[in-house]
């Protein structure tokens, strides 16, 4: 069978659930390989083994933290063109993050292939029509879906996270250890410091498979605690619209939009959002998509499959009550 590469984000050790994805849909079209960059990228391993990687190709050179995107370019390249040598490429995959677009994108042009950005589904094509691999995207805010393909070299596609549930397929994954990154360009950037966000208890925003978000119609940033609250007590992230960060309601990092992150959970509750263009350009790929807001004519309705029409205010508390009382929390 041929060969899916996969590139894992790790941080510490410690495998994103948007990773477990790629490996989840790899399997659909070949089997996965894994690479994973960072000193501490072996303690990846039970978890990779535990979702199928036949192949995991452990990164530890302290070089490719310490410099910019380039020692990642180069070593994806050189584990490429190895690959190849073993058996046919079918893609490679990686998580549709700032920098997994800008890795994706590099690495299509060096190999001459083609590059899709923001899948949201993965598929086998069909070989006969030259489509070994067939991805889904949603574009402009929603309104088409396009199914893609690229007909010339290896695919690289970018896949936004919440595309697919993971599935474990346990395996004994070979191992190759890679302690020097290949060199070749001189990196013009490197990273100074490191400083950890502080945790705030709740999951990555763009990871979270429940998203509750308010917006201007909160009223002020003091009113922000009754969406922190609906989202703790649904254990789900919480996001906010531009004009709650424009207004400094709350922080820019928590921002879904155009300009701000996109996010794709199961379930995405808006409240006191108009729905402009702008916001649903980053949450209109949600699987289930509800909203409170007063205006009737509210954009965000157009999108919805379950609305409110009514005063936050009043709504979220009744509907925190019921949540609490459903689930004995009361």
């Amino acid at each position: 069978m041929s060969q899916v590469l996969v590139v894992v984000d790790a941080t510490d050790g410690t495998v994103p659930k948007a990773s477990l994805e790629l490996l989840t849909l790899a399997r659909r079209i070949g089997e996965p390989v894994a690479v994973v960059f960072g000193p501490d990228a072996e303690l990846t391993l039970p978890v990779l083994s535990r979702h199928g990687a036949v192949r995991v190709h452990l990164v530890t050179d302290p070089a490719v933290g310490e410099r910019l995107i380039v020692p990642k370019l180069l070593t994806l390249v050189e584990i490429l063109a190895k690959a190849r040598q073993a058996g046919e490429i079918t893609a490679v995959l990686l998580s549709a993050s700032a920098e997994g677009k800008e890795l994706g994108a590099r690495l299509a042009l060096r190999e001459g292939s083609g590059f899709i950005s923001d899948a949201v589904d993965v598929t086998a094509g069909d070989p006969d029509s030259g489509h070994a691999v067939v991805a889904i995207q949603s574009v402009f805010a929603g309104s088409f879906t396009l199914t893609t393909a690229v007909t010339v070299g290896v695919p690289v596609l970018a896949v936004k996270p919440n595309a697919t549930v993971p599935e474990e397929a346990p395996t004994e994954s070979e191992i190759e250890r890679w302690t020097q990154a290949p060199t070749g360009a001189t990196p013009s950037a490197h990273v100074t410091r490191h400083e950890p966000r502080a945790a705030s208890g709740r999951p990555e925003l763009t990871e979270a498979s429940i998203v509750v978000s308010g917006g201007r119609g909160l009223g002020g940033a003091e009113y922000f605690t009754l969406i922190e609250g609906l989202a703790d007590l649904l254990g789900g992230a919480v996001g906010a619209s531009r004009a709650a960060v424009d207004a400094g309601w709350y922080p820019h990092s928590s921002q879904v939009g155009q300009t701000g992150k996109t996010v794709s959970p199961q379930l995405y509750l808006a409240a006191g959002i108009s729905g402009a263009i702008q916001h649903r350009a980053g949450m209109q790929t949600s699987k289930v998509i509800a909203a409170i807001n007063k205006d009737p004519e509210a954009p965000i309705f157009e999108l919805t499959d379950f609305g409110v029409v009514g005063d936050l205010h009043t709504v979220i508390p009744a509907l925190t009550d019921e949540i609490q009382r459903r689930s004995g929390r009361s």
